[in-house]
C-alpha cells in the first residue's frame, strides 16, 4: 500500500473520530466535518431524498456547503445514466462511485488536471482537458453531469487547481461554450444535470456567482428540448428549496479569502441552481 493512501486512511479515520464534535458545535471545516458531510450525503442518497417536488427535513445541512444538496438532486434524478461524463470530476468519490447508478457504470471522468486520488482500477475513465473544447464525437453520451463546475470556466484555475500561469483566464462567458460543448456530446433525448453557486451576481476571481440572466444564459447555450430548475436557498436553519426571487440577493463565503463569512455559519454558497436539461 502506497504511503499517501496510509495517510489518507489515517486523516479519514481522525476526522471520522471528530465527528461527534461536529455535530455539536457545528462550525464550517472544522474537525468531523468532511466525515458528518459524507454522512448525511450517503443518507440522503439511499432514502431517495428530493425526488419530485420533495423538501428537504427540518434543520437540514446546517453549517454544511451545498453539496449536501446537490448529489441528493442528482442521483434522484439519474435512473438508467447509460454511458456518462462526469464534466468537473464531482463524483470523483468512493462513497459516490459505490452506491447505484454510478457502481459499474460506464462513467468517464473529465476535468482539467489529475487528481490526488482516482478509482481506474474500478473501471472508470479519467480524461484531462478543457471542457469548453472535449476529444469526444458528436452524440457519445447518454448522461452528462457538471456540478458546482462551470462557475470556473474561464476564471484563475491556476490559483487552486492547475498551477500554470495560461489557465489564469478572467473570461466570465467561458461557461458558455463548455455548455454547447455538453449539447453537442450528449444524444438525442439525453439529460444534462448542472448545478451552479446562485445570487447576488459575483466574480471572486477562481469562481463566479449566477445570477437569474446567467442561468437563463446556461438554458440559452444548450436549447435544450425541456428543461427544469430547482432553486435551493440556505440559512441559519440550514438548506431549503426556494424561488429564484427569493434568493436573487444570496451571497456567498469564500473559505480562501474570508469574503463572506456570517454567523449564519454558511460553509460556501447560500444558494444554488440545479438544472435539467434534455436534449
Amino acid at each position: 500500500m502506497r504511503t499517501d493512501e496510509l495517510i489518507y486512511r489515517f486523516k479519514w479515520l481522525l476526522d471520522n473520530a471528530a465527528a461527534p464534535v461536529f455535530k455539536m458545535r457545528r462550525q464550517p471545516f472544522s474537525p468531523g466535518y468532511q466525515a458528518a458531510r459524507v454522512e448525511l450525503i450517503t443518507s440522503a442518497i439511499d432514502q431517495g431524498l428530493l425526488r419530485g417536488e420533495q423538501t428537504l427535513p427540518a434543520g437540514y445541512g446546517i453549517a454544511m456547503d451545498e453539496r449536501v444538496v446537490e448529489y441528493p438532486w442528482v442521483f434522484a434524478r439519474l435512473g438508467d445514466v447509460g454511458k456518462m461524463l462526469d464534466a468537473g470530476s464531482t463524483f470523483n468519490h468512493d462513497f459516490l462511485l459505490r452506491r447505484p447508478p454510478l457502481k459499474g457504470a460506464d462513467l468517464t471522468i473529465m476535468t482539467l488536471a489529475p487528481e490526488k486520488r482516482c478509482y481506474w482500477h474500478d473501471g472508470y475513465s479519467y480524461v484531462f482537458g478543457d471542457l469548453r473544447k472535449t476529444m469526444f464525437a458528436d452524440r457519445t453520451f447518454d448522461t452528462v453531469v457538471s456540478i458546482s463546475t462551470i462557475e470556473h470556466i474561464g476564471l484563475d484555475n491556476a490559483m487552486l487547481y492547475t498551477g500554470k500561469s495560461a489557465d489564469a483566464e478572467n473570461d466570465e462567458g467561458g461557461f458558455v461554450p463548455a455548455v454547447q460543448e455538453f449539447k453537442r456530446i450528449l444524444k438525442p433525448g439525453g439529460n444534462c444535470f448542472i448545478s451552479v453557486p446562485f445570487g447576488k451576481r459575483d466574480n471572486l476571481g477562481w469562481y463566479q456567482v449566477f445570477d437569474l440572466a446567467k442561468v437563463n444564459r446556461i438554458v440559452e447555450a444548450f436549447a435544450p428540448a425541456s428543461h427544469r430548475i430547482d432553486y435551493f436557498g440556505y440559512r441559519r436553519d440550514g438548506w431549503t428549496r426556494a424561488s429564484a426571487d427569493e434568493l436573487a440577493n444570496a451571497t456567498v463565503y469564500d473559505v480562501h479569502s474570508g469574503k463572506g463569512w456570517g454567523e449564519d455559519r454558511a460553509a460556501s454558497s447560500r444558494a444554488i441552481a440545479c438544472l435539467q436539461l434534455t436534449a
